[in-house]
């Protein structure tokens, strides 16, 4: 026997959908005010680094992710990626790649 005061679920899909849609944006709204590696991102947004790191991949995919340096992250204490989603941090690419 249903009870009416128990709300139903949503599909299993769409709370998936829902998360990552809503995890993307806060690592993209992150990052644009931020540079950090994955773990750093991970601490300051609560979202989990797995996903972090398919996320990233997914923005760099659509130019709108750069690493910008390799250095010493703050969590970890090991050399990682430095990540932006602001443009203006973003280095420019050299044409060099584009001549061969």
């Amino acid at each position: 026997m249903k009870d009416n005061l128990t709300p139903s679920l949503p599909s299993k899909l769409q709370c998936e959908g829902n998360t990552r849609l809503t995890q993307l944006k806060t690592i993209f709204q992150y990052l644009g005010k931020h540079t950090a590696t994955a773990s750093m991102v991970s601490k300051a947004t609560g979202v989990p680094q797995k996903c972090i790191c398919r996320y990233k991949r997914d923005l760099q995919l659509s130019g709108k992710l750069w690493e910008i340096e390799k250095a010493i992250c703050k969590e970890t204490g090991f050399k990682a990626w430095f990540l932006t989603t602001d443009p203006s941090n973003a280095k420019v690419q050299s044409n060099q790649l584009n001549q061969f």
